[in-house]
């Protein structure tokens, strides 16, 4: 009871501050609307308040984090209540938006992208991970991700050529 009072003053603060971007950015990358987005986030905190494990160093507690991130998005995505829904086709989620209109075209593309590129692109470019630590956090091997890497930066050349390329 002592770890979760501890993690419910200012340490908690301070994690929230720190990851808030990663964590959120993960899971709206992961499941692709803020709503669930959201629902993660909330989770994953409140699983890190209620852990009351130690970590060895900030890169072990951001590992944690983003595992526990990808956990809580596949419980949401594969839940059987959200199977069995049907979306709206009217409401869509309002768009995430950057500073430059390019920026906004280049997030659009990236989530149009299957879940496997996405991901690792979105790891590398967004939270700056290497391969070894994209490995470790989608429990795949690093070969994997350097190919899932080069598929996605592929189909997202492809995918925004005309626009930004002139190939």
């Amino acid at each position: 009871m002592d770890t979760l009072q501890l993690r419910a003053g200012g340490e908690m603060d301070s994690m929230i501050d720190r990851y808030q971007e990663t964590v959120y950015g993960l899971a709206l990358a992961r499941t692709g609307n803020r709503a669930d987005a959201d629902d993660v986030f909330q989770e994953v905190f409140l699983a890190y308040c209620q852990c009351g494990k130690t970590f060895r160093d900030e890169e072990h507690r951001k590992a944690w984090l983003l595992r526990t991130t990808i956990n809580q998005c596949r419980r949401v995505t594969s839940s059987s209540w959200r199977q069995k829904t049907v979306p709206l086709s009217e409401r869509e989620d309002a768009p995430v938006l950057f500073r430059a209109p390019e920026e906004n075209h280049v997030c659009e593309t990236l989530q149009a992208l299957a879940e496997d590129y996405r991901l690792p692109l979105y790891l590398f470019y967004f939270q700056e991970l290497n391969t070894q630590e994209i490995a470790k956090v989608l429990a795949i091997r690093p070969g994997t991700v350097r190919m899932r890497l080069t598929r996605g930066r592929e189909q997202l050349r492809e995918a925004l050529k005309g626009a930004y390329f002139d190939e």
